[in-house]
């Protein structure tokens, strides 16, 4: 498939997620209720702690995340952050606490459905420093040198030209900038009968690149001080996006770090 084929598959998924129907042409997803565990349960084993779970509408924890990018983003009072590919708000709510009435968070989704989700959540908690736009995380309807921190949970991997993404997040931040991210990265070549299926395209494996590739996008973005944090314990949450087909051995979750000079 092509960058336009994929990129329709991913927005009637995620859609249809945000609609609240599983149906969609592209499945399974890590988002897919194959598990025994509870939503909460597995948004625990993501890194979320019970506080910062109980403090966001439901509405807003969707368990399409693969780590919790607020533990590293380490996001201070008054500074401005962008999510991308923000789904239903969860991480946007979490970043609009800790910046508090006098900094900023906008949430960028492509999706219509998760878009509307999100701002009925932000209206139900009176989030007045949250704002949710559309748009491709690619070519992110932003201004140069507007963000402090940004933020992405287990959304860059199913972006066909993922160099681009991290070429905006770079041109988006202000000089002393970082990235704070989850992300799904590749540990070990993809079994042929995995790489070749479509349906893990959405399931956040197919796209998974491996840490080095990422490395190198972002050394070529401009950034430094990168790094890509491999969390092996990762593995017992993924083998439940696809039970029994044993992609637990080929991806894991990561914690991707990068600043922008400030010069």
């Amino acid at each position: 498939m092509d960058a336009t084929q994929v990129k329709a598959l991913i927005r009637a998924r995620y859609g249809n997620i945000a609609a609240g129907t599983s149906s969609g042409t592209c499945a399974p997803s890590c988002c897919d209720g194959s598990s025994s565990k509870t939503l909460g349960e597995k948004s625990q084993q993501m890194g979320y702690s019970n506080e910062e779970l109980a403090g966001v509408p439901d509405d807003a924890n969707l368990g399409l995340g693969c780590g919790n990018p607020q533990a590293i983003a380490e996001m201070k009072p008054g500074e401005v952050v962008v999510d991308l590919g923000s789904g239903a708000g969860i991480d946007c709510f979490l970043a609009a606490k800790q910046v508090g009435p006098q900094g900023h968070v906008i949430g960028v989704d492509m999706t219509h459905e998760m878009l509307a989700k999100a701002r009925a959540n932000a209206v139900k908690v009176g989030a007045g420093n949250v704002e949710f736009r559309l748009g491709e995380i690619e070519h992110l309807p932003i201004a140069d040198n507007t963000a402090d921190v940004i933020l992405s949970n287990c959304v860059i991997n199913l972006v066909p030209d993922k160099a681009q993404v991290f070429r905006e997040a770079f041109r988006v931040l202000k000089p002393g900038g970082r990235l704070a991210i989850s992300d799904v990265v590749n540990t070990a070549p993809l079994a042929p009968e995995l790489a070749c299926d479509s349906t893990l395209i959405c399931g956040c494996v197919v796209g998974a690149a491996p840490p080095h590739q990422i490395e190198t996008w972002l050394a070529d973005a401009g950034f430094t001080a990168i790094r890509v944090t491999v969390h092996p314990e990762s593995r017992d949450l993924i083998a439940t996006w696809a039970p029994g087909r044993g992609v637990e051995k080929y991806v894991a979750s990561a914690a991707i770090e990068g600043w922008k000079p400030t010069s």
